[in-house]
Formats: structure tokens, sequence, C-alpha cells
């Protein structure tokens, strides 16, 4: 056996009996359940603000939709007032006819899209409101929870 051999031997002997004084074991168990506990809450924490962030991005998403939606029915509504407007003149007997239905169709769509531009605005703003009170809330929650681990 050789010189370094027996001194690695002699040195795990002799810690074999060494004891670990009670109060580092204390600190280290402490220390071990105070991470632990702190981990827990980040955890939960950083749960909880996935789920906001999810929240909000729903909102946003369904306001989309809702958008969209609404942008498509004023196109087909549109669409349908001018093909009406088309198929009447397309019947119309004298060039009057045509210049009345004419200006009736144009005064009809400027009346629309007044009122389309008004519902779009109204529907834009409240899916920004809504949308923001989504990541107000969510922020503020968030916050909230990383007071409380911290």
């Amino acid at each position: 056996m050789n010189d370094y051999t027996r001194q690695a031997q002699d040195m795990f002997a002799a810690a074999k009996d060494a004891r670990i004084p009670e109060n580092v074991q204390a600190f280290a168990e402490e220390s071990v359940a105070k991470t632990r506990d702190a981990y827990s809450k980040m955890s939960a924490a950083t749960q909880d603000g996935v789920k906001a962030i999810e929240e909000v991005m729903l909102a946003a998403q369904a306001g989309a939709k809702t958008f969209t939606e609404k942008l498509l029915h004023a196109a087909s509504v549109n669409a349908e007032a001018a093909f009406d407007a088309a198929e009447a003149m397309a019947r119309a007997k004298t060039v009057p006819e045509v210049a009345r239905l004419q200006a009736n169709f144009v005064k009809q769509q400027l009346a629309a899209t007044s009122s389309q531009t008004k519902e779009f605005f109204e529907l834009s703003s409240k899916i920004g409101r809504q949308t923001l009170e989504s990541m107000n809330s969510a922020a503020s929650k968030t916050f909230e929870q990383m007071k409380k681990v911290g």
C-alpha cells in the first residue's frame, strides 16, 4: 500500500466518527426549509402569472374575434347592398331612373358607413378597455404575489 492510499484511509477512518455540530445542522435544515418555502411561493406566483397572461391573451383574442366578425358582417351587408343597387339599376328603363337609384344607394351607403364607423369605434374602445383591465388586474395580482414571496 502506498503512502497516499494509507493517508486517504486514515482520513476516512477519522471522518467516520466526526460529528457535525448541532447548530450547523440546525442552520442547514432551516436554510433548506426556507429555500423550499421560497421556491414554492415563487413557483405558485409564476404559475399564477402564466394563468394571468393566458387570461389577458384570451380576452384580447376574444375581442379581436368579435371585431373581425363585426367587420365581416359589415362587409357582407355592404356587398349585398351594392349588389341590390346594381341589380335595381340594371332593371332601370331610363337614365334619370339610374341616376336616382345611384344617388339613393350613395346616400344609404354614406349613412351605413357612418353608423358602422361609430359601431367599430365603440367596439374597439370597449375591447381596448377590457384588455387593459385584464392586464391591470393580472399585473396587480402578480405584484401582490411577488410581495408575499419576497
